[in-house]
């Protein structure tokens, strides 16, 4: 498997600091603390992102160029959402900026939306789900930190969380970053899933 290797080329605050379009995006989605930043250094196997003790450090929408020995793409950390702790000024700012990339991004091909396994979909994960769904936009559940969870317990868990009524355009991945338990699962994916949208909108 060819290793990914990962530039940051962009960091914005506001809607109007987005680069243009080049690559198709992969974006990461979840609540603050889900471990977004660390599944992330994780698949591109670099300490490309900042790792904080503090939930909803991440104010910006952050941009790596991707290099994955097929075709490259971006792959776009967006703010943590759900930091209750931070002002109602903050959380509109972060919301509205997430709104605006996910609604008008052309280029999007898919939002990979990460959920801790301990706790399954909270209001916050449902409500992002739903709004993703109706704009059309293809969405694949990643369940973290599943190291949390006894092994004989998983398979069940995920299970029960399927007939919750989640959305995914594929069964939902485990992972967790201590071992880096499905990680290789994920890239093969990302991998695949970029190959066929690549086809489709190149037919």
């Amino acid at each position: 498997m060819f290793r990914w290797r990962a530039e940051l080329v962009r960091t914005a605050f506001e809607a109007r600091q987005f680069p243009e379009p080049k690559f198709p995006e992969v974006a990461l989605a979840g609540r603050s603390n889900v471990g977004k930043s660390s599944l992330l250094n994780a698949l591109i196997d670099q300490k490309i992102a900042h790792i904080s003790s503090k939930p909803g450090k991440t104010r910006s929408i952050n941009f790596f160029e991707v290099s994955s020995g097929g075709n490259p793409f971006t792959l776009v950390d967006l703010p943590g959402y759900g930091f209750a702790s931070r002002s109602k000024k903050e959380q509109d700012q972060w919301r509205k900026l997430i709104e605006r990339y996910v609604s008008s991004r052309q280029n999007l091909s898919l939002v990979i939306h990460l959920v801790d396994f301990r706790h399954g979909l909270l209001k916050n994960d449902v409500e992002l789900q739903d709004w993703i769904s109706a704009l059309g936009v293809p969405m694949l559940t990643v369940f973290t930190k599943v190291d949390k969870i006894a092994r004989g317990k998983r398979k069940g868990e995920l299970h029960k969380y399927i007939k919750s009524g989640l959305k995914s355009v594929d069964v939902p991945i485990l992972t967790s970053t201590e071992g880096k338990l499905g990680v290789e699962e994920l890239r093969t994916f990302i991998s695949a899933y970029l190959e066929e949208w690549n086809r489709y909108v190149d037919s």
